[in-house]
């Protein structure tokens, strides 16, 4: 059934539940060989003519300025604008190969930014903008990167925070894997539930009788000795008890545990000791792990919890994802590394009430619910000094991994490449009044790469990149450098481009960075440039598009009384911290004005896809201004104003 809409077409299919997906398989299976660049030859003679070894690495929440060789690359320094960071691992890597310091997200919160890293896709074209079940049953959907690497011959694992439960799920089928991961060993699912981890905080369920009945959300402590402690935040059959109360309080006394208590979730943990030491953290488990899986290629071995398992196929191109949990919350640096950044005093950044007033209203909402400038000076140091520590803790965790991957490849004589996404977006620690993500400001969106090849004619050593490069590039890269050829109509739906491309200039540099979030105030996209950040609500209503408005009124934005699309404009000549929006200063309303229209007509009218996920295959798709996102601006120079730059 097909029915038309102002500048949409929905689309309803009831074609069997797993037959689109099969069909786009069978497809991309069937061009594997036109795709492959390079034989899947393995003789060490002729290392260079075969597929590498992958490990891509992942953390979660995590700022770039947390690295000595990114603060060098963009402040001259090692520190952070903040202070004091440790990152020798991770500066060793960078020194390997090439570090890409201008880099955004497409979507500043875990479960969309992941979504366009492993779709290649903007989540405006995925309809991926929240926390929404998808699935890949829709016809518009293509194999994630995983998916396409295991037909072009890997053999893939996971460990950590593990990304395909995005695209797990579809009606009628349940909870699965859909082909993504080889093996897989979750942070929370494997280990933690395993009695692996060291501060809990989740939701426990009574499991009697094969029900699974939601009895609220509890911090579990894991202690070095064995003990478990475990108490409720909430309880879903009515408040928490006194006991609760004391033992929450006991444990935040305890660890020294910062809680966001200025927050909307005012017992999330913004700083505090880990229960466990370095080498038992979570993350430190993970990369045990991960080191395991590697020592064991090829023969059977049991994992932490003493499941039998088998080690990777060594005659196969392997693919090794990493997913730190850290620095998320709960931000809890062990005690031998939380106590060298006890010392250090850091810049809190500034904000006040004036700031807060130019923002619109959903930047607003945003604030206020991640706010930390009520909290005192020495709570907001605590916070710093642990995020940084945690930091560190995963840079030493990072070398570990690091070093095993290589010591992997090189006993089977493969070459391999490295890549590490530093974040899955990035995190505040005070600019704008807030410690979360969620927004379209510079510390939500910014974060950087890094690429790392055995092969250095491909990217040479020491190189700093200073592109605008997008997370929608992470899966052509890895798709190049598993042999497959871009050029090739199966990749037409790319949105990035392979950063090994982008290096050597193959493409020409684009004009912005963009990207599109529904999470605590959206519909929201924003559109970044070298000078200028701008946002703007995109859609009436907030969240997911109610069924009754997928694809309607698609042009609302544009047309709009610009007081009801929530603009938002900062100048970095003159504000390169974001604190002052002008985009209704009469001097910068033109300008404003022609940024609503090519980011509204890039994320509104360019591929645009709304999708009902609770059935297999409706959406509307809209299209009334398809080739606005051609990576040009143009913007009028008679519209720019003339400013003296900041110093």
């Amino acid at each position: 059934m097909v029915a038309s809409f102002p500048a949409a077409t929905v689309r309803t299919n009831t074609m069997s539940q797993s037959s689109t997906l099969a069909r786009w398989i069978v497809g991309a299976v069937a061009a594997v060989g036109s795709m492959l660049v390079v034989p899947n030859r393995t003789s060490a003679d002729d290392a260079s003519d075969v597929q590498p070894n992958i490990l891509w690495i992942v953390t979660d929440d995590h700022r770039p300025d947390s690295i000595q060789a990114y603060n060098r690359a963009v402040y001259g320094t090692d520190n952070s604008p903040l202070g004091y960071v440790e990152s020798p691992n991770t500066d060793r890597l960078a020194a390997e190969g090439v570090l890409f310091v201008n880099t955004f997200n497409n979507a500043p919160v875990c479960a969309p930014s992941r979504g366009s890293v492993h779709s290649g896709r903007y989540s405006f074209r995925t309809g991926h903008l929240a926390f929404e079940l998808t699935h890949q049953m829709p016809d518009f959907t293509r194999p994630t990167v995983t998916q396409f690497l295991r037909e072009l011959g890997y053999t893939t694992a996971t460990f950590g925070k593990a990304d395909s439960y995005i695209y797990g799920w579809g009606p009628g089928q349940g909870f699965h894997d859909a082909g993504h991961w080889d093996h897989r060993v979750h942070f929370k699912n494997d280990l933690q539930r395993q009695g692996l981890g060291d501060l809990v905080v989740n939701n426990v369920y009574d499991t009697t009788g094969g029900q699974w009945k939601d009895l609220g959300r509890a911090e579990t402590t894991h202690y070095p000795d064995g003990r478990v402690k475990q108490h409720f935040l909430t309880r879903t059959d009515g408040p928490i008890t006194e006991e609760d109360k004391r033992a929450k309080d006991a444990l935040t006394e305890e660890f020294d545990l910062l809680r966001g208590y200025t927050r909307a979730s005012s017992d999330i943990i913004l700083g505090g000791e880990n229960p466990m030491p370095a080498d038992r953290t979570v993350d430190a488990r993970v990369v045990e792990e991960f080191e395991n899986h590697l020592l064991n290629a090829g023969q059977p071995y049991e994992t932490l919890w003493g499941k039998p398992v088998q080690g990777p196929d060594p005659e196969k191109p392997l693919l090794m994802h990493l997913g730190f949990h850290l620095p998320h919350t709960p931000v809890l640096p062990p005690k031998s590394v939380r106590d060298r950044f006890r010392k250090h005093t850091y810049d809190i950044p500034e904000f006040d009430q004036a700031e807060f007033d130019d923002m619109p209203e959903q930047l607003q909402v945003i604030h206020n619910v991640g706010q930390v400038d009520e909290m005192t000076s020495d709570e907001m140091q605590q916070m710093a000094q642990d995020y940084y520590a945690f930091c560190a803790h995963g840079d030493a965790l990072l070398g570990r991994a690091v070093e095993a991957f290589k010591q992997h490849s090189e006993a089977s004589g493969r070459p391999w490449l490295i890549l590490f996404q530093v974040g899955d977006h990035g995190w505040h620690l005070g600019e704008q009044g807030i410690s979360a993500k969620f927004s379209p400001w510079h510390q939500s969106v910014g974060n950087a790469l890094i690429v790392v090849s055995s092969d250095k004619s491909l990217f040479p050593a020491g190189q700093i990149n200073r592109q605008l490069t997008e997370y929608v590039d992470v899966k052509p890269t890895l798709l190049q450098a598993a042999g497959a050829d871009l050029a090739d109509d199966t990749f037409e739906h790319l949105d990035g481009y392979s950063l090994l491309d982008v290096h050597n200039g193959v493409h020409a540099e684009r004009a912005y960075a963009l990207g599109e979030i529904s999470v605590v105030a959206g519909p929201r996209a924003y559109l970044h440039t070298d000078r200028f950040r701008f946002s703007m609500r995109t859609r009436p209503f907030n969240g997911s598009p109610p069924p009754d408005m997928i694809g309607r009124d698609i042009e609302w934005a544009l047309n709009a009384p610009v007081e009801d699309v929530d603009l938002a404009l900062y100048d970095l000549a003159v504000d390169p911290l974001e604190r002052d929006n002008v985009a209704n200063d009469p001097e910068y309303r033109e300008l404003a004005a022609f940024l609503r229209d090519k980011l509204g007509r890039i994320v509104l009218g360019d591929g645009r896809v709304e999708v009902d996920w609770s059935k297999p295959n409706t959406y509307a798709r809209s299209n009334f201004a398809a080739g606005a996102d051609d990576k040009k601006l143009d913007i009028p120079p008679a519209i720019i104003p003339e400013v003296e730059t900041a110093p």
